[in-house]
């Protein structure tokens, strides 16, 4: 039986890709592409959202033990500028969604208000008798 070696990833690694599953690019794509599995990238991706920041994982390196300043330091998203223009966006595909649905919901109470019954008494069959 072999031991798979884990492999590690730098914090910069998963913060970008963690920003570009969040701006909205395939995750299957993206994964086939950086070589990780979908699931490693859900869970880079709620790490993210829960702490707000991603660590490269595994032991401190030796500078850090000794207390210079570590490579593994927490890293956020920069860019908040476009964060809130993509939060703005989205908000606003969401309004335009509400109004559809109300739309088609009004047209569908119409339509089923206009529709005569099909069965009942007194009602025509919409087709004649196979009997002559």
């Amino acid at each position: 039986m072999s031991a798979r070696k884990r492999r590690v990833y730098e914090a910069r690694f998963k913060l970008s890709a963690v920003e570009r599953l969040i701006s909205g690019e395939p995750i299957e794509a993206l994964a086939a592409e950086l070589g990780v599995t979908k699931l490693k990238l859900y869970q880079w991706r709620l790490k993210f959202r829960r702490e707000g920041v991603l660590r490269r994982a595994g032991r401190p390196s030796r500078s850090a033990v000794a207390g210079e300043t570590a490579t593994a330091a927490p890293l956020a998203v920069s860019d908040d500028k476009s964060a809130r223009q993509r939060i703005a966006e989205l908000e606003r595909k969401i309004g335009q969604q509400q109004l559809e649905l109300d739309f088609f919901r009004q047209a569908l109470r119409q339509v089923g208000g206009a529709r005569r019954p099909s069965a009942g008494p007194g009602v025509p069959a919409s087709t004649r008798s196979s009997r002559r």
